[in-house]
């Protein structure tokens, strides 16, 4: 019996525009008037990008590291299986399926019907906007389930297209600052920088940066992957952190500090309004920036997300119809659909309910991937093409700052995340333990 295998297609370009697109959206113009009013001091605020950006590059090296020991399907499932706790990894792979993962498809496919809605208003009605969602997911789940390659190369000319008006940003506002015509960038009279003003300026930050640990998802699809994942990871995190400071300093150079900071919490900041475009609808051309960028997340999500549960049925701890590869195209087709089709469901129901606790258990996966390093570089087989620096700091620092993501999570929801997580666990516990049966009985995938 031949073992059908994923085929490793995903090239340099192809996986960096991968994490380029999940991490980069057009939600960046929601945290920069948060980040504007926290620090009073657009300065201050580039400094908190940076640091935002600083802190991740702990989390990145510990990434590579253990993406270029173990270059399989489903990373993350990955380390914590191998780290020596099956029912760990079962719950990231759980929850991630219930709470981030799924959830991301059905946001991004109500966010794209909202951009839309600036030239369809029936867009903006509820019932045609989830009409809308749930043909955007089933398109993009038939075109990932046809070929990896060709959703590569489709991800590439999305995040070149949705890079486009955010560098015109940075491009005009360079303009604008040596021609004299920038924006005064210090209004509030705040100049002061504060531990309190950077700690709640960084945490504001996370979600513009968060998105790097979903490339390890299909890493058993990446060409070469000792050598391209860290190069691609390490890469990426350093233009993410780039782009976002000079995205700062671009939008401060065009919006009036006091309008910056006067954005209603959520609402996008459009630095195109604020241009004498002679005609042109400034409008309309935020609205096709947020729409495309939207269908670069949506993409990259389809690629890297359905390849974490095919991973676990594989190993026979999940449903087989997820681990199931198809004869043609191999791809996870089963896990491409079910989970395309669970996030279309999701647009139907009380979304509500669930993105309370998707912070909390975000940062709680998170934590299980990066302590998984400690056991893992105890194992005669991890053998590692990228070592980070330092890596005992690096995946200490990694921890500590979920920790922190943590703490501000139950902050913001007391009892809900709780209750949400605990929920998760006695949800899960059951599952597991009926899959760990068949497996002890003799099932085999």
């Amino acid at each position: 019996m031949i073992t059908l295998r994923p085929k490793r297609q995903l090239n340099f370009i192809q996986t960096s525009s991968i994490i380029v697109g999940q991490v980069i959206g057009s939600g960046i113009f929601i945290n920069i008037p948060i980040v504007a009013a926290i620090s009073g001091n657009i300065w201050i605020a580039v400094l908190i990008w940076f640091i935002g950006g600083l802190l991740w590059l702990p989390q990145i090296f510990i990434l590579a590291e253990m993406g270029s020991a173990y270059p399989d399907q489903g990373g993350p499932y990955q380390f914590i299986n191998k780290a020596g706790s099956p029912f760990l990894a079962f719950l990231y792979t759980w929850t991630a399926f219930l709470t981030s993962d799924t959830p991301t498809l059905t946001i991004i496919g109500l966010l794209a019907a909202d951009a839309l809605s600036y030239f369809f208003p029936a867009l903006g009605l509820d019932l045609y906007a989830r009409i809308f969602a749930s043909l955007l997911i089933i398109v993009f789940a038939v075109l990932q389930f046809r070929s990896v390659k060709l959703g590569g190369n489709v991800q590439v000319f999305l995040t070149i297209t949705k890079l486009l008006p955010l560098f015109a940003v940075v491009v005009i506002g360079i303009f604008f600052i040596l021609s004299g015509k920038a924006q005064p960038v210090n209004l509030t009279g705040q100049n002061d920088i504060t531990m309190h003003m950077l700690t709640a300026g960084v945490a504001a930050t996370v979600w513009a940066y968060a998105g790097f640990l979903n490339i390890l998802y299909t890493s058993g699809e990446i060409i070469n992957p000792k050598k391209l994942l860290p190069k691609s990871l390490i890469g990426s995190v350093i233009f993410v952190m780039v782009s976002y400071i000079l995205i700062n300093i671009g939008t401060a150079a065009i919006v009036p500090f006091n309008d910056l900071i006067s954005v209603e919490e959520g609402k996008f900041i459009n630095p195109f309004a604020y241009l004498n475009l002679h005609g042109f609808d400034a409008g309309a051309i935020f609205a096709v920036a947020v729409f495309i960028s939207m269908l670069g997340v949506m993409n990259s999500s389809i690629i890297t997300q359905p390849r974490l549960e095919y991973a676990m049925a594989r190993d026979g701890l999940f449903f087989k119809a997820f681990g199931n590869l198809h004869k043609k195209y191999l791809t996870p087709d089963f896990s491409i659909f079910a989970q395309s089709f669970v996030a279309i469901l999701l647009l139907y129901g009380n979304l509500g309910d669930l993105l309370g606790y998707f912070t909390l258990s975000y940062v709680l996966q998170n934590m299980l991937v990066y302590g998984s390093i400690f056991w893992l570089r105890k194992k005669n087989d991890y053998k590692p093409s990228f070592k980070s620096p330092f890596w005992f700091l690096m995946a200490t620092l990694s921890i500590v700052i979920q920790l922190y993501l943590a703490y501000g999570a139950f902050l913001a929801y007391p009892v809900g995340g709780l209750i949400a997580c605990l929920s998760l666990i006695v949800t899960g516990l059951p599952l597991y333990l009926y899959f760990m049966k068949r497996k002890k009985a003799g099932y085999v995938y």
